[in-house]
């Protein structure tokens, strides 16, 4: 089964943790990726831009308009995630309770259920 680990950025959160802290995240990042590699488990991962270089389309009556800005407008914002193929939805939660975002805000786990 395929879970979809989502990682949400709040950037006045991060602001608060010191330089160690936030080395600890990068570190951390690339202590799971090993894991997840190592253990088969690994479909892909993506790192996403900041909300400023995010364009939001809206087709209204036939006619596409694109804003500047995420869709959600909130503190924090979706700022990555990794897919990750597993046995069970434990696993999945197992799994996101070790990347390090996780102590900071939240991972959001959710099954992927169509691959296109």
């Amino acid at each position: 089964m395929r879970y979809l680990l989502t990682l949400h950025m709040n950037p006045a959160l991060w602001g608060t943790l010191t330089d160690d802290q936030k080395n600890g995240v990068y570190a951390g990042h690339g202590d799971f990726i090993k894991l997840v590699t190592e253990s088969g488990e690994m479909v892909e991962t993506k790192a996403l831009v900041d909300p400023a270089g995010t364009r939001t389309v809206r087709v209204e009556n036939g006619v596409p308009r694109v804003e500047n800005g995420t869709f959600v407008e909130s503190a924090s914002f979706l700022c990555g995630y990794y897919v990750v193929d597993v046995e069970s939805e434990e696993r999945a939660v197992e799994l996101a309770g070790k990347i390090p975002d996780a102590r900071y805000t939240a991972v959001e786990v959710r099954k992927v259920i169509h691959e296109g």
